[in-house]
């Protein structure tokens, strides 16, 4: 791991330690993505390969017997599943085939968008580049030199292979009485509360007093009630319940003091 200095007093930049993309849109949403690398790509290519030859084989039976009429739907056949089947199923399929689907891939814009028609035909068309000269030589070369895993393809239509991230479920809310926030709090002081709220659980009780314990004025406050104080607060900013009023919270912090 690499760092670098800078002005006398600043913190050291520190090289992230894995290629996970921070993306933030209009909206003020952060996005996690992380790119997907040659093995899985590689194992998705085959399984749709798989599905297309068996595709293929299931349609010679009846297409080929029916004479020239049937070569020719043969042949339209293939052309739809070389080229229509990945287009087709990244726009309409949340961008995964069945390969990317078993695999837990999916094809998405630079920005993290939902990949659209240009894009995929794009990536999709520039297969024959990447193909050249065996074996995907030319796509498995760009892939592993480039920091994003992205073949020709990718970097011409402007799109990233991803992992699907997993559904996190919902914490549980704080099993305390919400509490009316102060006025005033800066954003990031509320999202370190409902965070601090959300992974509670996950820390010991001796440390979740010592967090408690840093905001101001729950010094003297019983453990308990310290903990009680930050996780009821967070409950209220989350609308777990009605928040207690500042009066009817009064009395209980008078008496804890």
């Amino acid at each position: 791991m690499s760092t670098s200095a800078g002005a006398a007093g600043a913190l050291p930049v520190v090289a992230p330690l894995d290629t996970r993309i921070d993306l933030e849109t209009p909206e003020g949403v952060h996005l996690h993505l992380h790119p997907a690398g040659v093995v899985p790509r590689a194992l998705a290519w085959v399984v749709d390969a798989v599905v297309r030859l068996a595709i293929l084989w299931t349609l010679s039976m009846g297409l080929m017997a029916m004479g020239p009429g049937g070569q020719g739907l043969y042949l339209i056949g293939i052309f739809a599943l070389l080229w229509l089947y990945p287009i087709v199923l990244e726009v309409l399929w949340n961008g995964q085939t069945l390969g990317k689907k078993m695999l837990g891939l999916r094809v998405v814009h630079a920005d993290g968008t939902a990949v659209g028609w240009l894009a995929s035909f794009t990536r999709n068309l520039l297969r024959t580049a990447d193909m050249l000269p065996l074996g995907y030589a030319i796509g498995v070369v760009s892939s592993l030199f480039d920091p994003r895993s992205r073949r020709l393809g990718d970097m011409a239509a402007g799109t990233l292979v991803i992992h699907v991230p997993e559904e996190a479920a919902l914490p549980a809310p704080p099993d305390v009485p919400a509490r009316t926030a102060p006025v005033g709090l800066l954003r990031v002081e509320r999202e370190a509360l409902i965070g601090f709220a959300e992974r509670h659980r996950q820390i010991s009780h001796e440390r979740q007093v010592e967090l408690a314990r840093l905001l101001p004025g729950l010094q003297r406050l019983p453990d308990h009630a310290a903990l009680a104080h930050v996780l009821g607060t967070a409950a209220g900013l989350l609308g777990h319940g009605e928040p207690a009023s500042p009066q009817s919270a009064r009395p209980d912090t008078e008496r804890s003091a």
